[in-house]
């Protein structure tokens, strides 16, 4: 491995030792819920896959990711770490995985702009094989600054919605230079990590945040993708009255045939107890929308980039913006009324004083989908050509069917004969 002159966690803390010790706690805890990544250990360990590889990693790091890095560093890897939003790393957990003999971590929490993309810069000193992105800041980075890397880069991983938006912008423009599996796009992924993933995982860190429930209050999602829906469907469950705002017709159509009231933001912001937004893109929640809602009212973000809510327009109205409690930024406007902006508008499941991140079972398989790609790029990357690519569908059924054996459920498959029905044309009525 290369060396970075910019230090890993472990040169940031004062007691060492003990921030391992409780990481590596935090660690084990996840583990025992993680049959997924139990079983791939076994395999890892036994055949060294990624034997010779280097692996560079920007992603969200706690106990459930450090599981997955572990797995990496088992199955024969270097690894480098770092964190992938400026407030979703545990230091302590960071720390435990830098204890580690073949993994460098420099995630440490709170870092600064300039300091969060030395990190990832350091990280590229490693001089990575195959990436593993949440976001895709990493290969940004590796196109833009590091371009001499990508010859020795057999392929990549991408973790989350925002970050396979930004890949195949960049493949569109022909611009992405090695493969790249789109991970957040298998149903492995998408059916559980964004639906209940980012459904419980909000509501409960802002319920914990703020100790306010959600029953009878009017919870407005902006967005209806697999996030969205997983939001609204949770909130409902916990007798919230659910609003949705959209910009595809197609989803606000669904979003109505579901149930759910569906209303342009200028309108949603009027009723809203809390607005979270989950698009993925800039500027959902605007100073005019600011000017409509309640006292007290609630914003959070479940997107990737702290973007979705204008915080600049919100200062700029208030008369004082102080904290009303920890993870919550009250923005007083000259009217008397408090908007209340929780995690400074950054993904909230994670960047929140208090947050967890999404359940252990929920990550067990997004991880899971994470190992077998970069096992299959260590073992094939030279079969993909440079762009965007969808998991192979026999590595996503091979994730459900380690989680079902796990689970102690069977399942039903198909004969001979219905396998020749479904691949043929000339059945007729």
């Amino acid at each position: 491995m290369s060396e970075s002159a910019y230090p890993p966690i472990s040169n940031h803390l004062e007691d060492v030792e003990a921030a391992q010790t409780e990481g590596r706690r935090k660690m084990e805890w996840a583990l025992q819920h993680m049959p997924i990544l139990q079983s791939l250990r076994g395999e890892f360990k036994s055949a060294a896959p990624l034997d010779g590889e280097t692996v560079g990693m920007a992603m969200h790091v706690e106990a459930k990711t450090a599981n997955l890095v572990e797995l990496l560093a088992l199955g024969g890897a270097e690894v480098a770490i770092t964190g992938c939003n400026p407030l979703s790393t545990h230091d302590d957990v960071s720390a435990a995985l830098d204890a580690h003999e073949n993994i460098t971590s420099y995630a440490v929490r709170g870092v600064d702009d300039d300091e969060y993309y030395e990190a990832i810069d350091a990280v590229l000193d490693h001089e990575p094989t195959i990436t593993v992105d949440d976001g895709m800041d990493m290969i940004a980075a590796i196109h833009e600054d590091r371009p001499g890397l990508i010859e020795t880069i057999v392929g990549g991983c991408e973790e989350t919605t925002t970050g396979v938006h930004r890949l195949r912008a960049m493949d569109d423009d022909n611009a992405l230079e090695y493969p790249v599996f789109a991970v957040n796009d298998t149903p492995m992924k998408t059916l559980f990590d964004n639906v209940h993933g980012t459904g419980e995982s909000s509501l409960a860190t802002i319920a914990m945040t703020t100790n306010l429930s959600f029953a009878g209050k009017t919870v407005v999602v902006a967005g209806y993708g697999y996030c969205g829906k997983g939001i609204a469907k949770k909130a409902a469950g916990q007798n919230a009255n659910v609003v949705v705002t959209e910009v595809d017709p197609r989803k606000a159509l669904e979003a109505h045939m579901e149930g759910y009231d569906v209303l342009p933001m200028a309108e949603a912001a009027a009723e809203a107890d809390l607005i979270l937004t989950t698009t993925g893109n800039r500027d959902v929640v605007l100073g005019e929308h600011f000017d409509e809602m309640k006292d007290g009212v609630l914003l959070a973000n479940a997107g990737h980039f702290d973007i979705e809510i204008d915080l600049v327009a919100l200062e700029e109205r208030a008369i004082e913006v102080y904290e009303a409690r920890d993870g919550v930024d009250a923005y007083e406007m000259p009217d008397g009324r408090r908007l209340n902006v929780l995690a400074e508008g950054r993904l909230v499941n994670l960047a929140a004083p208090i947050a967890l991140g999404h359940p252990v079972e929920v990550m067990d398989q997004s991880f899971g989908v994470q190992a077998v790609c970069v096992r299959e790029l260590a073992n094939n990357g030279g079969a993909y050509e440079a762009g965007v690519h969808n998991v192979p569908d026999e590595l996503d059924r091979e994730i459900a069917e380690i989680k079902l054996e796990a689970e102690g459920v069977e399942h039903d498959a198909l004969t001979e004969t219905q396998r020749e029905y479904l691949g043929s044309w000339d059945h007729g009525t």
